[in-house]
């Protein structure tokens, strides 16, 4: 029988006819994904579900598709798929991450000419009988700083255009080195002084919890009067409440907002401001991008339905048949290490090592470097994968090196990570024991022993007597149960770490207290989403 797949939202004719031609029994309903209902009334009759922004596809969307194999989205962003939700049910979320660069970062340019020369307001003012050639006072963009706030693929494209129209660019990006930015001719700056410099100020970063409100009350007072603000990436970034005040008392001169923070916006205070053009999220809609995207995910997902082909994907490394039994856990454990340092790491990256000693040298190591970057990258970067994290470090002229080496200690075969940024350097070391789960085995050269559970918390001290009754006293006050304890320590008086399993996240007072007491050095809470099956 004839793999099935749904088509919820619109995509091109092309997608459709490569869908039928591959063998697929395609089912087109380009409206579908606005039909909460009827969607998961008919979900679970279908291998695959094709599909754009238009379709949430929900945890209860997913408990009740009882057959689905892979979600394909055209596009980069997954904010409207629920991952862990698809993880847990073994269902493969793939996306098109590079297929509408050119066209997104061009809305961007096209905003921020059109905030600064007032295009649209002067438009329907000339199309009314007007004539207010005074009112419509712009201002110029040559000369002026663009201030690039994530600086990947799309952005990079944003300050190509930006240095081609005679602007003075600057870059923030945790992941882009000095040699990038040189080779990209922008300035890298750190984000506080982007904002005390930048005339024009454009975003291009993921929705994370690291970025969510970037752009806010605060990010605001540091701005030049009169800034101009542009968001063709994700509603999330910037507080829109804290936008119409700047852009009421003219601190902010002006928006350009293709994105927001519910959506379809519909409504908004924004909406009411003369000195601010929205569009309804645009950034990919052109024809060129909406082809190409559909037809990458029209044969990715009939690749994956008829071969077992993997390709773009966000929850699953792309890995053959063949070496999926064995390859497997050691591609979750190289995820984990990554993440780990991800989460603890705020400086940029500037190289990453990976060791794999015995048995894990002789694997698919490809797949376990890219498993490593997509966690690495990750917390600053959502919307990663296997495919795109090379690429994405290459951009960001992050060095990356691999060793490989025979068996030289008591495991079979582990895994060492090693990331170094413009202070300090982070190691992480880890194994799969025979049942294939992975563990934590040194931290910082700390030997030890460590489960890995969804929730946890990562602590430094010195090595003193109390430790162990400090975490157990405050975690039992505040009602946080603890699953499982691991320390270690290099010296006697020396360094030394603890690694808690925990029931639940960290609550932020519970953080707190325990930050304020001198013998912890830092605390740092941490998820691992990737273990949830």
């Amino acid at each position: 029988m004839a793999p099935r797949v749904l088509v919820s939202d619109k995509l091109s004719d092309t997608a459709v006819a490569i869908f039928r031609d591959r063998g697929i029994d395609v089912d087109f309903q380009p409206d579908l994904g606005k039909d909460k209902d009827k969607l998961l009334e008919i979900i679970g009759n279908y291998d695959g579900l094709a599909i754009r922004s238009a379709t949430k596809v929900t945890e209860k969307l997913i408990n009740a598709a009882d057959n689905l194999k892979v979600i394909g989205r055209a596009g980069i962003g997954v904010d409207n798929v629920d991952i862990s939700a698809a993880s847990r049910r073994g269902i493969v979320v793939m996306n098109t991450p590079f297929g509408n660069s050119v066209t997104t970062a061009e809305h961007a340019i096209a905003l921020i000419l059109s905030v600064a020369r007032q295009i649209p307001q002067a438009s329907n003012s000339t199309k009314a009988g007007k004539w207010e050639k005074s009112k419509f006072m712009g201002v110029e963009i040559t000369g002026k700083t663009l201030g690039v706030i994530g600086c990947g693929n799309i952005g990079s494209v944003v300050a190509a255009r930006g240095i081609g129209l005679r602007m003075n660019v600057i870059a923030f990006d945790p992941f882009l080195s000095q040699s990038r930015a040189v080779d990209l001719g922008v300035e890298k700056v750190e984000l506080q002084d982007l904002f005390a410099r930048a005339d024009v100020i454009t975003l291009h970063t993921p929705l994370t919890d690291k970025t969510r409100n970037i752009v806010n009350a605060n990010a605001i007072a540091q701005m030049k009067d009169g800034v101009l603000i542009v968001n063709c990436a994700r509603g999330g970034l910037v507080n829109e409440a804290d936008l119409v005040e700047a852009l009421k008392s003219g601190k902010v001169g002006g928006a350009g907002i293709d994105v927001f923070e519910t959506e379809p916006a519909t409504e908004s205070p924004l909406f009411e401001l003369d000195n601010v053009v929205c569009t309804p999220h645009l950034g990919a809609s052109t024809s060129e991008a909406q082809e190409n995207v559909a037809i990458q995910v029209a044969e990715q997902m009939s690749n994956y339905l008829i071969k077992g082909a993997v390709s773009n994907a966000i929850n699953m490394p792309s890995i053959t048949a063949e070496e999926a039994p064995v390859l497997k856990p050691f591609v979750r454990l190289a995820e984990l290490l990554g993440s780990f340092v991800g989460q603890v790491t705020e400086e940029p990256i500037r190289e990453v090592e990976v060791l794999f000693d015995g048995l894990t040298a002789k694997l698919n190591t490809h797949a376990l470097v890219s498993a490593t970057l997509a966690g690495l990258m990750r917390p600053q970067m959502a919307e990663i994968n296997m495919v795109s994290a090379p690429v994405m470090a290459k951009e960001r002229g992050i060095i990356l090196s691999e060793i490989k080496r025979d068996k030289s200690g008591v495991f079979d075969g582990y895994i060492k990570l090693l990331v170094k940024t413009s202070s300090r350097v982070r190691t992480i070391a880890g194994t799969c024991f025979s049942d294939g789960k992975p563990r934590f085995i040194q931290i910082k050269g700390i030997n030890l022993d460590a489960d890995i559970g969804r929730y946890m918390l990562y602590t430094t001290n010195n090595d003193a007597p109390g430790i162990i009754g400090l975490l157990g006293t405050v975690f039992g006050r505040n009602e946080v149960n603890i699953a499982n304890f691991h320390l270690g320590r290099n010296r006697p008086g020396g360094d030394a770490i603890a690694l808690l399993y925990l029931d639940g996240p960290v609550p932020q007072n519970v953080l707190d207290e325990l930050l304020a007491n001198k013998a912890i050095l830092s605390a740092k809470p941490l998820s691992f989403d990737v273990l949830e099956e």
